[in-house]
């Protein structure tokens, strides 16, 4: 983005407030809700009254051509006037939000106690103990209930400023009148029979606290209107470090929503359908777009490769952010249907391998580029010659540990070359190339936070492993149904018995497939004893 693409400037928070009460300020879908407690609020409330700063908020410029986001009014504001906001909130919601409910709205403000349940409060200033130079402003701040009575035991009524006269007698001033106080103090000095000394009172409460508010400047930084999508993803996670994390996902939905189409809606759909085989219980939203822009972009290119295109500047296949960050309506539906049938071949390939179970599954991220693969592939992929190449590409990526850390690129590779590999278009692709693995690897493999790990354990499935007490090899019906998982060959009471170091009894050359029944009754013994019990 370039640098003259924003603006900072100082605005009055009366006017602030004001846009988020007609609809000129609005907030992007992918907000999440108003969240502030009691504590929270009450702080802020002082901090204005003092004039201290309380933070940036930043603005996005409505209206750009190719950011286009559902909008919704700050909570508590009334519909908007206007069709479409002219400015969208990024950072600074929960205070703008708590200002708004508690300045400029004449109802009890909705939020929450320490303990996280509901409560309606209004927002008062102890005049007194605001004007005294010793005590804590925010003790200043008083919180009322909604009815504005302090009632013992929620029966006996303590004290009650349900009404103006009792606000004046308390020298209480309600901050929802903070911005219209004149007719408020008009009736204050009526009350007190115009007395010389409440008179002051008022003028040094209005000019060391009220106008606070009447004056204060909130500093705003507005980014325009051409900001890229991917600008405004990364900008919101730099500047809600203690809040949500936009995804990519969170973006698409507040994108595809002004279209009126519900991702998040289509997703969990998908989710419940994709979820049901377990070994992709662990494929999250950003998972599937991710998908479906690896296809999206491969078809890109085959079109512009087709309309004669050189290859140097055709479009590139990716899957990075700023690739799904451009990823249209269009697209997802052209590709999240086909991309369904794709995790599930991608499910059947696995159970070929002896992977049922997302736990055991060496890599979820190689789970992205495998099911675009099936999608291209359709049925291609189960011919034997077909299978074989696809198991020598799968296992590559595993036992040479390729997919951990930032894999986007590979992914991006994977799709074509894989495809036109099995296809007989194209070379072996990069992956079996890169792929190593050398013996001693062996030894460190101890835990399953290792993919190599979890690799040689279905290899040793895959290749019969047989249980030794009941001799049946693992299958998938012995898998569940007798809970087998992986466990130690020589057990690690006799190891420390016998000196053999904890590292080299816990390596993955020490363990094999058994289950739990035959597990337990190992004991404590060596192979050379417990073996032959078996027999």
């Amino acid at each position: 983005m370039d640098v003259t693409g924003y603006n900072i400037n100082k605005e009055p928070l009366a006017g602030l407030l004001g846009e988020a009460g007609d609809g000129r300020s609005q907030l992007p879908d992918f907000q999440r809700g108003w969240v502030w407690d009691d504590e929270h609020v009450r702080s802020l409330l002082a901090s204005i009254s003092l004039g201290y700063p309380v933070g940036t908020v930043m603005m996005l410029k409505a209206g750009g051509e190719g950011l286009r986001f559902k909008q919704r009014p700050f909570e508590g504001a009334p519909p908007p006037d206007h069709e479409a906001a002219d400015r969208l909130v990024l950072d600074g919601q929960q205070r703008l939000t708590s200002l708004f409910q508690s300045l400029r709205l004449d109802r009890p403000v909705r939020t929450r106690d320490q303990r996280g349940r509901e409560i309606e409060r209004w927002y008062y200033i102890d005049m007194q103990l605001a004007l005294d130079p010793n005590a804590d402003r925010e003790e200043a701040v008083v919180s009322l209930p909604a009815d504005r009575q302090i009632k013992r035991f929620g029966r006996d009524v303590l004290k009650d400023y349900s009404s103006p006269k009792r606000e004046y007698e308390e020298m209480l001033f309600p901050l929802s009148k903070v911005f219209d106080a004149d007719a408020w103090m008009v009736e204050f000095q009526e009350f007190w029979q115009y007395d010389r000394e409440k008179i002051q009172f008022w003028n040094t409460f209005n000019r060391q606290v009220v106008r606070r508010f009447d004056q204060y400047q909130v500093p705003v930084i507005e980014l325009g209107k051409d900001t890229p999508k991917e600008a405004v993803c990364q900008v919101f996670e730099k500047v809600n470090t203690g809040g949500v994390t936009l995804t990519v996902f969170e973006l698409l939905t507040a994108t595809f929503a002004a279209d009126d189409f519900e991702l998040r809606r289509d997703w969990e759909d998908r989710e419940r359908e994709i979820h049901a085989q377990a070994i992709l219980s662990g494929v999250a939203n950003t998972d599937f777009v991710q998908a479906v822009t690896l296809l999206a972009t491969l078809e890109r290119r085959k079109s512009a490769l087709r309309d004669g295109t050189d290859e140097d500047r055709a479009p590139r296949v990716g899957c990075k952010r700023a690739d799904m960050l451009r990823l249209g309506l269009s697209d997802y539906q052209r590709w999240a249907d086909p991309l369904m049938e794709g995790f599930k071949n991608a499910a059947r390939f696995l159970h070929t391998q002896h992977l049922y179970d997302a736990k055991f599954l060496p890599y979820g991220s190689q789970l992205i580029p495998l099911a675009a693969i099936m999608t291209v592939l359709g049925r291609d992929w189960e011919p034997h010659a077909a299978r074989e190449k696809l198991t020598r590409w799968y296992w590559c990526g595993v036992m040479g540990e390729l997919y951990g850390g930032a894999t986007e690129t590979r992914f991006a590779r994977d799709l074509p070359e894989v495809v036109g590999w099995i296809r007989g278009d194209g070379p072996e692709p990069l992956t079996i190339y890169d792929a190593e693995f050398a013996p001693a690897r062996l030894l460190t493999l101890r835990t399953r936070n290792s993919a190599a790990y979890k690799g040689v354990y279905a290899l040793l499935l895959s290749e019969g492993a047989r249980d030794w007490m009941t001799g049946e090899e693992s299958s998938i019906q012995s898998y569940f149904d007798e809970s087998i998982d992986i466990h130690h060959i020589f057990p690690q009471k006799w190891c420390g018995e016998h000196g053999i170091e904890p590292a080299r009894c816990d390596s993955i050359v020490n363990k094999t497939p058994l289950t739990a029944r035959t597990n337990r009754s190992i004991g404590g013994a060596a192979p050379s004893e417990y073996l032959g019990a078996y027999r």
